[in-house]
């Protein structure tokens, strides 16, 4: 589970636990825990007894940059700059240290993983599976290499170690409860309603922008000299290998559909579904009293309540029959009718419990024409793995030979592209995006940190492909002359003048809405119309028409009859608005106290875990070397190591 902490890797495998983690040492900071010394050789950090890798560092460090590019879907790599102010560096240095420190702790109390209790984990992953539902060496394989993983070895080291985690962290705050003055509080907050009045003027007609002197535009130029750098520009050619490719030459006969819809044709069906509450008993007599009070209750979850069982922890979800762990209790929830509350179950595992259905979905039988389609594309996807090694291998073969990498792609008919000049942004110098993949930016971070004139390896795509490139030449980052950007430079001073003039023009109204003037008289001065929103709330998403979610923001925190004035999403105007009324939150329903104290619940786990992390790191401590930390960074930027002191 907590391996999906290496969340720059599509981890088909594991769901985030503690992706807030890193809050916690972003608390602390690191500063305090730097040490200077050489780095050659030695940890780049070192916690308690384990010891952290420059390897491990920079891994972390590529994945945290894929997982914020993807987040921002940029459609590209990040720049070292924007990981800089996204704070990649310490997210990702912070994320290893919380996880050594877990591991640390793990291997104090002696916890322990059964090989067969990996194995089990393993089988019932449904990433691994093929079209019939059981697991698939081919897929197995498959899927490791997209996740990252060098070979089975390191994919088992690396569950045992997340199982282990998990014994760990999984029961804390497994009861945490919010006090109900905070449900409240919390729902007043997130469910009270505003109206907001506001406008927006054509400031063209309102402003004007004298032209620059070319004194005034050599300053505004010196002062904003790094907008106008030339980036690295790098020379490459490309080979892809992509699952569309490979999928496209994997053909699937009718007459195999049909012979895989015959061998497992009820796994093709839609099963029924059931919205179980369960309550469980000590024993059969108190099953039976509990029985007899709840069945003639008018209120089933207020009467469960009384008895101690809350709706939020009877409630077992939505499930289909092979979803339920004991058969017994399966069988008994699934003969019984909507809202029917059962006779006491003896289950084989879970003791005397009490069942109730809330909801029923019925299932469906699916014919062959409504699933031929499935069919097909599951086979032919269990096969891409094999296309994609037989092209692979044949890719690898013409490298070994020496063959230039357009020779190998007209022999096997792969895309290939001659890139002139590419920068880290994925783009031409123009904008012009150059590689149409999904992991064009993974594809563009490699470019950046190969070598020209040395052979690079194949790099593994997320849809299970491949890329290949030979980089063949660098054109260095330079600052661009003056009168290179002279009329660019001007277009910026404008626009940036043009945007001070209208925030200055706007924060002129909002003085005379405060001193008590009302907005249609600023309207009338301005020539822009009055709009005026419904009640909405301040997590409208998306934000009333003519207000952007930053205004949205601003307006819920004035008082009735504040204003203040915002950008517009283009950045070309500016709306000035006006909050009408506040209408408190109305009372809450069972349904909505229920999903927020749930909600707050799982916050208060997740604050739970930061301070177990937080104790961890009281406990055995932990220190970075600096100089290693830099020359790591230099290293996976491409810059050249920096030196520091001894």
């Amino acid at each position: 589970m907590l391996d999906a902490m290496r969340r720059g890797v599509a981890n088909l495998f594991t769901k985030v636990l503690l992706g807030l983690l890193i809050i916690a040492f972003a608390v602390w900071g690191i500063g305090d825990y730097i040490v200077r010394g050489p780095s050659q050789g030695g940890p780049l950090a070192t916690v308690g007894r384990a010891q952290i890798t420059v390897d491990e560092f920079q891994q972390a460090y590529r994945e945290e940059m894929q997982f914020h590019a993807r987040e921002l879907k940029l459609g590209r790599a990040l720049t070292p700059e924007q990981a800089r102010i996204l704070g990649v560096p310490p997210k990702a240095l912070a994320r290893l240290i919380g996880l050594a420190a877990i591991d640390h702790h793990a291997g104090d109390l002696g916890v322990t993983v059964s090989d067969d209790v990996v194995r089990a984990v393993t089988m019932s992953d449904p990433a691994f599976h093929g079209a019939d539902g059981k697991l698939s060496p081919t897929q197995f394989r498959r899927a490791l290499g997209q996740a990252g993983y060098r070979s089975e070895g390191q994919y088992v080291q690396a569950r045992r170690r997340d199982l282990r985690r998990s014994q760990l962290t999984d029961t804390l705050g497994a009861g945490a409860a919010p006090q109900q003055f905070l449900v409240d509080a919390v729902h007043r907050f997130r469910d009270e309603t505003r109206v907001i009045e506001h406008l927006t003027p054509d400031f063209t007609k309102l402003i004007t922008v004298a032209e620059p002197t070319d004194s005034k535009l050599q300053e505004f130029f010196q002062q904003n000299k790094r907008k106008y750098v030339a980036l690295e520009d790098r020379k490459t050619n490309l080979l892809l290998l992509t699952r569309a490719e490979a999928l496209s030459r994997a053909s699937v006969t009718d007459d195999e559909v049909k012979a895989a819809y015959a061998a497992a044709k009820d796994s093709y069906d839609v099963p029924e579904k059931r919205r179980i509450s369960q309550l469980i008993f000590a024993d059969k007599a108190a099953a039976e009293k509990a029985y007899a009070e709840l069945s003639k209750a008018k209120n089933f979850d207020e009467a469960a309540a009384k008895l101690g069982f809350p709706a939020t922890n009877i409630q077992l979800g939505l499930l289909t029959r092979a979803g339920m762990i004991d058969p017994k209790i399966a069988d008994a929830a699934f003969a019984l009718k909507k809202n029917e509350l059962s006779r006491p179950v003896e289950g084989q595992v879970t003791g005397v419990v009490l069942l109730r259905v809330t909801e029923i979905e019925g299932g469906k039988k699916r014919t062959f024409d409504e699933v031929k389609t499935e069919i097909r594309d599951r086979i032919a996807g269990d096969r891409v793995g094999q296309q994609l090694q037989a092209l692979h291998e044949k890719v690898e073969a013409g490298r070994a030979k020496g063959t230039p990498l357009k020779e190998i792609a007209e022999a096997l008919q792969l895309p290939f592209q001659e890139i002139a000049a590419i920068n880290r942004t994925g783009k031409t110098g123009e904008g012009k995006a150059l590689i149409a993949h999904a992991d064009a930016a993974k594809i563009t971070e490699a470019f950046f940190g190969a070598t020209p004139g040395v052979e690079t390896e194949a790099l593994e795509l997320g849809d299970g492909g491949y890329a290949w490139f030979d980089l063949l030449g660098v054109t260095p980052e330079r600052q661009k002359a003056f009168d290179e950007v002279k009329t660019e430079a001007r277009g910026h001073f404008m626009e940036t003048e043009r945007r001070n003039e209208m925030a200055k023009l706007a924060g002129k109204q909002i003085e005379r809405l405060k001193s008590g003037e009302g907005l249609d008289a600023v309207a009338k001065a301005l020539g822009a119309k009055i709009e005026r929103t419904p009640p909405i709330q301040r997590s409208a998403d998306p934000p009333p028409a003519g207000l952007t979610a930053p205004a949205l923001q601003q307006a819920f925190a004035l008082p009735k009859g504040g204003a203040a004035s915002a950008p517009t999403a283009d950045g070309k105007s500016r709306t000035i608005f006006r909050v009408a009324d506040i209408i408190p939150a109305p009372q809450a329903t069972a349904e909505q106290t229920v999903a927020l104290k749930a909600a707050l619940a799982e916050r208060m786990r997740v604050d739970l875990l930061e301070q177990y992390v937080a104790g961890l790191r009281t406990r055995y401590g932990f220190t970075v070397n600096e100089k290693a930390l830099l020359q790591a960074l230099g290293q996976q930027l491409g810059q050249p190591e920096v030196e520091g002191d001894n």
